[in-house]
């Protein structure tokens, strides 16, 4: 059994964020000893699915459904795959996003433009193939 101090150098995620996850359900509630609370060290596992969700713009809810949204031996509730499409549609959304600011930043590289309003003639900002 692992302390929070323990559990919050091994992931990289503060005490405070850890206690706050517990609050809000995202982890389990633990046992203490002596006042302190004792992880076992398969709770990593889900503090990466944690980070990894946040950051990919999964809010606190969403995560939560995610992870406690269904019984593992159920497939998974319409509720969760509506949440899940959507998300996906919006991680679509970024992605075009990073590309096309990717884009500008290539072209920005390559530029010798005395203004960014001349290096922006040919970067489509748009996404609809017009520059």
């Amino acid at each position: 059994m692992l302390s929070i101090g323990e559990i919050a150098r091994l992931s990289d995620v503060p005490a405070s964020t850890l206690r706050y996850y517990e609050n809000v359900g995202l982890i389990p509630k633990v046992s203490r000893r002596s006042g302190q609370r004792r992880y076992s060290s398969d709770i990593l596992q889900r503090i990466r699915v944690i980070k990894t969700a946040q950051q990919a713009g999964f809010h606190v809810q969403e995560i939560f459904v995610l992870l406690e949204g269904f019984d593992s031996n159920v497939p998974p509730s319409e509720r969760w795959r509506s949440m899940a499409q959507k998300k996906r549609l919006e991680l679509e959304e970024k992605e075009r996003q990073i590309k096309m600011m990717q884009q500008v930043l290539e072209n920005g590289l390559k530029c010798f433009c005395l203004s960014w309003d001349e290096c922006f003639v040919n970067v489509d900002l748009d996404g609809n193939g017009r520059r």
